[in-house]
């Protein structure tokens, strides 16, 4: 799967970029955490294959995690996750409960007037159906006048109701959407691709062998960034130089193979960043 570059949403991500980076002050938080000793990041709960849970510890663990112990590692401090779910995340770094947000949260215009953001990109992805065999539902136009069950918060629903007609229904994360689906509430449910992949084809396959994606496009793929609080300059250089580093080494690739994420949703990534192009987005897409 190819993506080329979309001119729109490069000009509007650097341009946020280089107005945080010419506007904002420096921030107390990086001091802070290395004070406290510790980075407290939130994290998808568990939801394969991004994250997924350690029944010996009963914390949540996996490719998301990963990330987050090495920006721990680099601000020699110990790592805290804390899962977070659609609804709450925002809230949760607002008021401070986590230092970042590393959970599959794309960039969008209207979360980026209300936090800020590492400019780099760590992946782009974009949305899957999962539908039950025999719907009839095989493109994204077939869900005119059809529930489709979403996570409260996501950037699906919009385009969802105003370019597809479907009829949004907000649950609470993945494993209700699923539920619902399962119970006929909805006729599809619509969330990170990679995840719903999982679904089909992980340990649970069976469960679903009466259902399949209704198509392989993804919904409006967009840039994957991670999240920081209002105008934190310092946090957001010192998190960005992370992520060139991560693209630069070929670290997401090997994670993404660790834990089973398809390559493709970093490949590009890492073509731009070999090149050196990390002055504007690497990848095409926004949500509106």
């Amino acid at each position: 799967m190819k993506f080329t570059l979309c001119s729109k949403t490069v000009w509007a991500l650097g341009l946020l970029a280089a107005s945080f980076a010419g506007t904002a002050h420096a921030d107390a938080t990086l001091d802070k955490i290395k004070q406290r000793g510790k980075l407290s990041v939130g994290v998808d709960a568990p939801e394969p294959p991004f994250g997924l849970l350690d029944t010996a510890t009963g914390k949540v663990g996996g490719f998301q995690t990963d990330l987050a112990r090495d920006i721990a590692k680099r601000l020699g401090v110990e790592l805290e996750t804390v899962p977070v779910h659609a609804s709450t995340r925002v809230q949760f770094l607002q008021a401070g409960k986590v230092d970042l947000l590393i959970a599959n949260i794309q960039w969008t215009q209207e979360r980026s007037e209300i936090l800020s953001f590492a400019p780099t990109p760590y992946n782009l992805v974009g949305g899957a159906a999962i539908v039950a065999k025999g719907s009839g539902i095989s493109k994204w136009e077939d869900l005119r006048g059809k529930v489709a069950c979403v996570s409260q918060g996501s950037n699906f629903a919009r385009p969802l109701q105003e370019t597809y007609g479907a009829v949004v229904k907000g649950l609470k994360g993945i494993p209700e959407s699923l539920l619902a689906l399962k119970g006929g509430t909805c006729a599809a449910s619509v969330h990170i691709q990679p995840a719903m992949v999982q679904t089909l084809n992980g340990a649970s396959a069976a469960e679903w062998k009466d259902f399949q994606l209704a198509t392989n496009d993804q919904l409006i793929p967009s840039p994957t960034v991670v999240w920081t609080r209002r105008n934190e300059a310092d946090t957001q250089a010192f998190v960005d130089k992370a992520i060139q580093d991560w693209h630069r080494t070929g670290t997401l690739v090997s994670l993404a193979k660790k834990y089973g994420v398809p390559d493709s949703y970093f490949v590009a990534s890492n073509q731009k960043a070999q090149q050196g192009k990390f002055d504007r987005a690497p990848f095409e897409g926004d949500a509106k």
